[in-house]
């Protein structure tokens, strides 16, 4: 393996952005043997000047390569690990794309990448229902022997990190961020509890990295790259879930989407997925059974199929709410209740997570 603050120093390097280092790694150039190029080989990679000048400059013991030394030290005192793409560790699926990051940065169990993972990915205002669902699938999942893999993101992503923490499974959040900030800052406790369960925290960005607008694009192909499948579970027909989405297609990897009402703008997204060729699934069931020939005694069915299946109803008036906002005055005609009383039993249905309220409407989430 190569010293790892050659991979630090490269990621520093100006002038270097992914279609270069694309560009490099078709020619069988690792990012890291640029700092020790003879002058000659460097100049036939047409390198920016900019590029050129801080090579020299961390040859002679410049400022990239005290930054370098620097963040090398910083990991080490934190205990965190470097993968560079050299490293055995490093994961074999995300080396497949053709853009992988030549450095990652982990916080925990680097051997939780190694793990078959499904990403789970979806909007960060997702529905009552939707986060109901994404925790459903993830525990499910989990249970199965996948690794849910998502962006710690509020929303979709979030609940399905808590039900790999809650059921004790290995769950992994690729950050766009460097791994000394945690984004969004609400989710600190759950990032510090992912570490705890033998999960990990992913970084291509060093300490110090701040969360801009634009690389949380960038990470979404991580999350899809290390991934076999990825699953949608709700998203707004222009969003990151769909970004990651399309990438996971363009990396060869599955994709599938959860259908939802027609009347949900979170379900459009999903189903403009459905009919670009994603994967309708209903239940966990579904994509354990289309996992399992590509993963073989990895994936292992526990039995659970909570997924969003109908139960049968035992309380007559949930059986009358539809699953489509219905508004509270078609709900009095619908259920024949005083509206007083339709009032005290729709309180009772949302405080038991059966029905949830979209500004006037009322809809069914189990």
């Amino acid at each position: 393996m190569s010293d790892p603050r050659e991979w630090i120093a490269a990621t520093l390097l100006p002038g270097i952005g992914p279609a270069t280092l694309g560009r490099l790694r078709t020619a069988g150039v690792a990012a890291a043997e640029l700092l020790g190029s003879n002058p000659s080989r460097l100049d036939s990679l047409k390198l920016r000047p900019e590029t050129l000048a801080a090579i020299r400059e961390y040859r002679l013991g410049g400022a990239i390569c005290r930054r370098a030394e620097e963040l090398e030290i910083l990991a080490h005192r934190q205990g965190w690990h470097l993968l560079a793409l050299d490293h055995p560790a490093y994961p074999d699926l995300l080396k497949q794309i053709h853009d992988p990051p030549v450095l990652l940065w982990v916080q925990g169990e680097p051997d939780a990448l190694s793990l078959p993972q499904l990403a789970i990915v979806g909007s960060r205002h997702a529905s009552r229902g939707g986060a109901e669902h994404a925790y459903r699938f993830a525990a499910d999942l989990a249970g199965g022997g996948l690794v849910v893999t998502s962006g710690l993101a509020r929303g979709i992503d979030a609940a399905a990190h808590r039900a790999a923490v809650d059921r004790q499974r290995p769950t992994v959040a690729v950050l766009g961020t460097g791994l000394d900030r945690c984004y969004p800052a609400a989710n600190k406790r759950l990032a510090e509890q992912i570490v705890a369960a033998g999960g990990a925290l992913v970084t291509e960005y060093p300490p110090g990295t701040p969360p801009l607008p634009q690389h949380f694009p960038r990470r979404n192909r991580i999350i899809s790259g290390m991934s076999v499948g990825t699953l949608v579970v709700e998203a707004a027909p222009r969003s990151g879930s769909l970004i990651t989405a399309r990438q996971a297609l363009e990396q060869g990897r599955e994709v599938f989407a959860l259908p939802g009402s027609i009347h949900n703008p979170l379900s459009k997204g999903c189903h403009n997925l459905i009919r670009e060729g994603a994967r309708l699934v209903e239940t966990s069931r579904d994509i354990l059974a289309e996992l399992a020939p590509l993963l073989g005694t990895f994936v292992a069915d526990d039995g659970s199929d909570t997924g969003c299946e109908p139960e049968a109803d035992d309380d007559p008036l949930l059986s009358r709410i539809p699953y489509d906002p219905i508004g509270f005055d078609q709900l009095v005609e619908r259920v024949g209740l005083p509206a007083g009383r339709l009032q005290q039993e729709l309180m009772r249905l949302e405080l038991e997570g059966q029905v949830e309220f979209q500004g006037a409407f009322i809809l069914r989430i189990r």
